[in-house]
């Protein structure tokens, strides 16, 4: 029987992107792998056997099987359920190019691009938003055997390096650039007190050009590119990690983008490069005044704190009560204050401003003054008063030049003081390139989920609406920024986008800013006369006024 499915190995291999071999599990036992064999029934149909060996490899090369997302997962089949559901589609729909044609029906695309990555697929299978159950070719995790085949692996590669040799390696994988301290300062080779010793030694002959740091509890060197023709030198990284991210800053991500046209997403399409804004040289401008928004903001954004001692609420305060009785029975007036009220005093709202400065916004608008005066001016006034409010609020600033140089500036960050040298870094903004809007709405959504820290996000868009870049423009812009804001909403996050000083007709904001709430605000001083009503819509928030 274990003949029957072992020639899938070299399907599960190459999805998978390195040695996978395929198993027999038992009759009628669902599929599963422990990170190095891939299981499927023998006696399924042929068709049966070929998407579940799909769905466990593309698992395997997606890094959804890494020991720190799958643990959680132990002992909790329906969360492990709920992960599977996300992160099948999401791995399947990122192995696209490589699925023969006839599995690739299996995508459920709208639910891939609920995560960006298997971190953020276990952030959904946690949320409250209802999943449907994974289809039967999934198969099933088995988080406690994963763990397992980590541990032996990494046994054998101490059992090799205490014998006094190193784990094979291929010649095509050999790097001819490493020199000798690389190797002595491998994890593998280095564990030794000579290791060590010329780690310490050769450390300062290393320059920032080198082949990057070194994992904490398995290799984790990703080599240097070679010329066309060759592979690229990966040894000892993460299972499934995806060579041209591991190429990527700490803080660079890649997104799919929607295409319009096929009716469907391109995945691992739009780089993402996160970078801290330089300040400014000479003073720090004034911040734009927000007291005239603080107002209608205040009675947003708040969450229920529970009050002891009120004269009235919904539960009994049981300390109060008793001290009331005993006070009574001592004949001392007693005090009616016995119940537990929850009050909206509490701030738990995390904002996220998104400027757009692109060379469109460098425009001069109706107003006199450039579409970017007015938009800066506005983000400066909305990120003062809500961090007077006290919410967790972040300003960053967005352009791009092509799918591969989407730009995201961060001018505040959430951790970040609001002073001079953030004022600096907002008034050095300088307009110019292009609005690859999609990509900049799913980081900025991704930076919510991972940095907000607030139980209500808000992402709030300064742009004028022109969706522009290479390849990028017309429908297929349009469609790709509205179905960003669709899949930030979807994740919980709440979303308004606002056109400041632009003459954009309301019918072109319809169709880049879809169903998300969004208005035209002619000057940064109407704002305080809009914004209450508008964050209100975006948050679902009943008593907004």
């Amino acid at each position: 029987m274990a003949e029957d499915v072992a020639p899938l190995g070299l399907l599960a291999s190459a999805l998978a992107g390195r040695a996978l071999a395929v198993g027999a599990a038992g009759p009628g036992e669902p599929a599963w792998t422990d990170g190095a064999t891939v299981f499927v029934d023998p006696g399924a149909a042929p068709a049966d056997r070929l998407r579940a060996v799909a769905v466990q490899a593309s698992l395997v090369a997606g890094g959804s099987l890494a020991p720190d997302v799958v643990r959680p997962l132990a002992r909790r089949p329906a969360l492990a359920r709920r992960y599977l559901a996300v992160e099948g589609h999401r791995a399947l729909a990122a192995n696209g190019d490589l699925l023969p044609p006839g599995l690739r029906p299996l995508v459920d695309h709208v639910i891939a691009a609920l995560a960006a990555d298997p971190p953020g697929s276990l952030a959904v299978a946690r949320g409250p938003g209802a999943l449907p159950d994974p289809p039967a070719a999934f198969g099933t995790l088995r988080p406690r055997a994963l763990p397992a085949a980590a541990d032996a692996e990494q046994a054998a590669a101490t059992a090799a390096a205490a014998a006094g040799r190193l784990p094979d390696v291929d010649d095509d994988d050999a790097d001819p650039d490493e020199d000798v301290g690389s190797v002595l300062t491998s994890p593998v080779g280095g564990r030794g007190a000579l290791g060590r010793l010329l780690a310490r030694l050769l450390r300062p002959a290393r320059g920032p050009g080198g082949t990057g740091p070194v994992g904490a509890g398995a290799p984790a060197r990703v080599g240097r590119s070679r010329p066309a023709g060759g592979a690229a030198a990966a040894r000892g990284a993460p299972e499934g990690l995806d060579r041209a991210a591991a190429a990527l800053g700490p803080r660079d991500r890649v997104y799919p983008e929607w295409d319009v046209h096929r009716r469907r997403y391109r995945p691992a399409w739009c780089t993402v490069h996160e970078r801290t804004a330089p300040a400014g040289d000479g003073p720090a401008p004034a911040l734009p005044g927000g007291a005239g928004l603080r107002r209608p903001l205040a009675r947003l954004g708040t969450g229920l704190d529970r009050t002891h001692r009120r004269p009235q609420g919904d539960d009994v305060d049981l300390d109060a009560a008793v001290e009331a009785r005993v006070a009574a029975l001592a004949g001392v007036p007693a005090d009616e204050a016995v119940y537990v009220e929850s009050l909206r005093r509490r701030r738990d709202l995390a904002v996220l401003v998104l400027l757009d400065v692109s060379g469109s916004a460098g425009e001069p608008g109706p107003a006199g003054r450039t579409v970017h005066e007015h938009q800066r001016a506005a983000a400066g006034a909305l990120t003062a008063a809500l961090h007077d409010l006290g919410d967790r609020v972040a300003l960053y600033a967005f352009h791009s030049q092509g799918r591969t140089a989407v730009h995201v500036t961060r001018v505040k960050g959430f951790d970040d003081r609001l002073d001079g040298r953030a004022a600096r870094r907002l008034g050095a903004l300088v307009p110019g390139a292009y609005t690859r809007l999609g990509a900049a709405i799913r980081h900025g959504a991704h930076v919510l989920d991972e940095r907000g820290g607030t139980p209500r996000r808000l992402l709030l868009v300064l742009s004028d609406g022109l969706a522009y870049d290479h390849g990028y423009g017309g429908r297929y812009g349009e469609a790709d920024a509205r179905r960003a804001l669709a899949e930030a909403r979807r994740r919980g996050i709440g979303c308004l986008c606002l056109s400041v000083g632009a003459g954009t007709e309301p019918a072109a904001l319809r169709r880049v800013f879809g169903p998300a709430a969004h208005a035209t605000v002619p000057t940064p001083d109407r704002l305080p006369a809009l914004i209450g009503p508008l964050v209100g819509v975006a948050l679902g928030d009943r008593r907004a006024p």
